[in-house]
């Protein structure tokens, strides 16, 4: 069974920066578009970034654009989201996950997801 593993969330004061790994594992994600989610308690998921198969094409919105950073190594399986200039609203549960379909900023276009790893910025 597909399973995507996300790590390396903690702690870190605005400014800061975090690298997150997404693993996966029982799939080759060479032929899907990756993306990464985060949800805060009370909101809805939100979309953060995409990438394309090869990672030659990446997608941010507005939230993110010029701070955070997707890429891809397909032959170790991983995603990866680098997080720079860090802000208290960026804190989070942060997921990643295969794109399957749809309108790229919908999580119901997404077909695996991992269970998440925590980001908190503090002030």
């Amino acid at each position: 069974q597909v399973h995507l593993e996300e790590s390396g969330g903690g702690l870190v004061q605005a400014g800061g920066s975090l690298r997150l790994s997404c693993l996966a594992s029982g799939i080759s994600i060479s032929n899907y578009n990756m993306a990464w989610f985060r949800q805060a308690p009370g909101k809805d998921r939100e979309f953060v970034t995409a990438i394309s198969p090869s990672g030659r094409i990446t997608y941010y919105p507005d939230a993110v654009k010029g701070r955070f950073t997707v890429s891809r190594d397909n032959a170790k399986n991983t995603v990866y989201l680098q997080m720079n200039s860090l802000k208290v609203e960026d804190t989070a549960v942060y997921y990643c996950a295969t794109r399957s379909g749809g309108i790229l900023s919908n999580p119901i276009g997404y077909r695996t997801w991992g269970q998440g790893t925590q980001v908190t910025v503090s002030s």
